[in-house]
């Protein structure tokens, strides 16, 4: 700080010599004794200036000098913290891979706990609970009491485990379910208002503890009764998960891309009135159980070409912005897409449909396309409105179908279509425009009166 002093020396000088020379500026016409008597006060108010200005300057050097101060003991706390936090880290992870469930359980609190206060470091975190989720994990038979399972462990001793890394499956899944939780805690987020009140309310915010888009990467995880009901997602991976139990994503919004290519949904899944934002994927995905989709809305494309619904499929009023991609799908149960709305393309082609297949009062903006299309069961478009093209070529009608009150099939594309011999009870009502011939066979083809118009290029094979 030297370097100050040569300033400060010449700002006091200068302060003196100004104010000397503008009190001495009118003494010649004094007085010999008048003069001297002005130099001595003009001298001392010259010096007295100077003194001022020397304080001023060391009032500067000082307030500079606290600030330095100041600054270097904020980045000696800075450093403190970001060690502290680095040790709390290290330690927590360190803990999920003790071979003590408690231990484990300890380290995923700790991250919460850590996640919670430090905002920089949740994304982080939220990738190394995944990252746990996605270790190889075989759940425990559900179907034996917990008293048979305490008896096997009690013959197989505390050395011995039916599980990689000599953990007990029981208190694996209860650390799982914990980190889990954990997850779908900090993303669930509440859309509920305080009630109204003419004086401000003091309720705290019930999303405080909302960690704002999250990202999710679980590809190959195994995850058990997974609810993440309301919750808001960034983006999230879940290719090739299984899923066991019942899982529910009701109600969650997705900000980003969904990906779900490959997974296996053991039980029921529930995705009523789910916010899609981006593409969203479930090609190849397998459903054992219930699966509701209802109310559901895809902003961007949805792919589920190759997936396989065992049990009943709801898309009841679902809405497909984008395009809508089901192409090679297998319904074994019913299939309920009642009043869904299909603005972009839909592609059913070379969908199976084993049992009940519902499309009353579906809405079709774009293509649709059911080329190849196989109904086992009762086929209803009822009431479903086609504002596109519109192309049953080659689709196969077993049982009932019915297309009554269904609008813009006239320029439909139903070349080579097969509808099997009507028996007892079966009822089929077809468009006006759409004219049946029986084959020697008894099976019969129908064709368009008016005939149709040549497949748009755009339609790619690999996408239907």
């Amino acid at each position: 700080m030297w370097w100050w002093a040569l300033p400060a020396a010449l700002l006091v000088g200068a302060a003196v010599w100004g104010v000397s020379a503008w009190l001495l500026q009118d003494v010649g016409g004094l007085d010999i004794d008048k003069q001297v008597s002005a130099r001595i006060e003009a001298v001392r108010t010259a010096l007295a200036a100077g003194a001022g200005v020397g304080a001023a300057v060391t009032l500067l050097l000082a307030v500079r000098r606290q600030q330095h101060q100041e600054l270097a003991a904020a980045h000696t706390t800075h450093d403190a913290a970001e060690r502290r936090v680095t040790e709390l880290y290290t330690k927590a992870v360190e803990q999920l891979g003790n071979d003590q469930a408690p231990v484990r359980l300890g380290g995923l609190y700790a991250l919460e706990r850590l996640a919670q206060d430090t905002p920089a470091l949740r994304q982080t975190i939220v990738d190394v609970i995944c990252a746990y989720l996605r270790m190889p994990y075989t759940p425990p038979r559900e179907d034996r009491s917990e008293k048979i399972r305490a008896a096997q462990r009690a013959a197989r001793g505390p050395a011995r485990s039916d599980t990689s890394g000599g953990r007990d499956p029981q208190e694996e899944r209860q650390v799982r379910l914990t980190a889990q939780r954990i997850l779908t805690a900090h993303l669930r987020y509440d859309n509920s208002k305080p009630p109204g009140r003419w004086w401000p309310s003091r309720r705290l915010d019930p999303n405080s503890r909302h960690w704002q888009d999250t990202r999710l990467y679980l590809v190959g995880a195994v995850l058990i009764d997974f609810d993440l009901r309301t919750c808001h997602v960034g983006n999230a991976d879940f290719s090739r998960a299984t899923f066991t139990g019942t899982t529910a994503f009701a109600g969650a919004t997705f900000s980003g891309y969904a990906r779900f290519v490959g997974a296996i949904f053991s039980g029921d899944a529930w995705f009523s009135r789910a916010t899609f934002s981006g593409t969203t994927a479930f090609d190849g995905a397998t459903f054992s159980g219930t699966t509701a989709f209802d109310g559901a809305t895809f902003s961007g494309d949805a792919a589920f070409g190759g997936a396989t619904f065992t049990a009943y499929a709801a898309f009841g009023g679902a809405t497909f912005s984008g395009d809508a991609a089901f192409g090679g799908a297998t319904f074994s149960g019913d299939a309920a897409f009642g009043g869904a709305t299909f603005s972009g393309d839909a592609a059913f082609g070379e969908a199976t449909f084993s049992g009940y297949a519902a499309f009353v009062g579906a809405i079709f903006t774009g293509t649709a396309l059911f080329v190849g299309a196989t109904f086992h069961d009762n086929a209803s478009f009822s009431g479903a409105t086609f504002t596109g093209d519109a192309w049953f070529g080659g689709a196969t009608f077993t049982s009932d179908a019915l297309f009554d009150g269904a609008t813009g099939l006239e320029d439909a594309d139903v070349g080579g279509a097969r509808v099997a011999p009507a028996t007892a009870g079966v009822r089929r009502e077809w468009p006006s425009a759409w004219q049946v011939e029986t084959g020697a066979d008894g099976w019969q083809t129908l064709r368009s009166l008016r005939g149709h118009k040549a497949l748009t290029a755009h339609l790619d094979l690999g996408k239907h």
